[in-house]
């Protein structure tokens, strides 16, 4: 079990995160594993991807066999929503130093806290004759090859669907606190009012100034990105979780609305609990966005719901009279 110690202070200073580079972890670690199914045809690319001659850091690193790709890959979100192209900057420009002893934990491992050394040793010792520097630079290449190839066709609907997912987070937090909002991230985490528990095979218990959460559509369950480089500036842990591509969560639709709408229109007007884009509907019920786009239409033109620009996108609410038709069928 991993527990993560917060004082006051720093469960004040916790936040969420949408994070484009934790994505790209999260498919490293997840390719192997059985996928979401909303993530399957993201994981189809990534496994063409890591066979590819384009990436053979990446390949090396997802391979190693330890459970542990090393953390300067995806660093530590600066800001609530960074960019993919401010993260590659990052990454490229990690000191040497901490590339090399990250690429040294990955070699050992951490027999202590249950990380195992790698099982490719000398592939990782190739990488280091090269020099942390030049392997960060490398990395932001391969990393920018990887998310065009890979996660970036995808990108504006899943963050759609994760900045609801943080929303929704939000209203938890606001409404109940801390000590509901945690456990309701996955039922591997826990909170007894001082430490943040983690469900792992790994063991380890630290204090910690501030723990980011990210959420994610191809993580299967939690992962926690704790630092193993302790002679360096230690950096917050990381908590990935899987989104909940409905999320808030909304009462199904009845069977006499799906008799009355039919049972797509019924389905996305009883999800329609919160203003949502045709990105993020698209997401929760598994269809194209030109078919939410043809459904929300109908409904708009019956008075159901009302379509509103924010910025670059529009969302789309239940009026009264759709909230009413949602919940009581009348």
């Amino acid at each position: 079990m991993i527990q993560v110690i917060l004082d006051a202070e720093a469960l004040a200073k916790t936040r969420f995160v949408v994070s484009p580079l934790n994505e790209v972890g999260a498919t490293l670690l997840a390719w192997k594993h059985q996928p979401r199914p909303q993530a399957r045809p993201l994981l189809t690319r990534a496994r063409a991807a890591l066979r590819g001659p384009e990436v053979p850091l990446l390949s090396a690193l997802a391979g190693a066999g330890s459970g542990y790709v090393p953390d300067f890959l995806f660093p530590h979100p600066e800001g609530p929503a960074p960019s993919v192209a401010e993260q590659l900057e990052q990454v490229a420009g990690t000191p040497g130093e901490r590339v090399e002893a990250e690429l040294e934990a990955l070699t050992r491992g951490r027999p202590l806290a249950g990380l195992a050394p790698s099982d490719s040793p000398d592939v990782v010792a190739a990488l280091l004759a090269a020099g942390g520097r030049q392997l960060a630079e490398q990395a932001a290449v391969e990393l920018r090859h990887f998310w065009r190839l890979v996660v970036a066709p995808e990108w504006d609907a899943a963050r759609a669907v994760l900045e609801a997912d943080v929303a929704h987070r939000a209203r938890t937090l606001a409404l109940h606190g801390a000590g509901e909002l945690i456990p309701s991230l996955h039922p591997d985490l826990g909170w007894d009012g001082r430490a943040l528990r983690i469900e792992s095979r790994y063991y380890v218990t630290l204090p910690a100034p501030l723990v980011v959460f990210v959420p994610s559509l191809v993580a299967t369950g939690v992962g926690t990105a704790i630092d193993p480089v302790y002679r360096l500036e230690p950096r917050p842990p990381v908590i990935t979780y899987p989104a909940v591509p409905s999320a808030p969560t909304a009462a199904p639709a009845s069977a006499d609305l799906r008799r009355l709408l039919g049972v797509t229109r019924a389905d996305l007007l009883a999800t329609l609990t919160a203003p949502a884009t045709t990105g993020t509907l698209a997401q929760r019920h598994y269809l194209t966005p030109p078919t939410v786009s043809y459904h929300l239409g109908i409904l708009l033109r019956a008075g159901l719901v009302t379509r509103e620009r924010a910025g670059r996108e529009v969302r789309y609410a239940r009026t009264e009279r759709g909230t009413r038709l949602a919940v009581t069928g009348s």
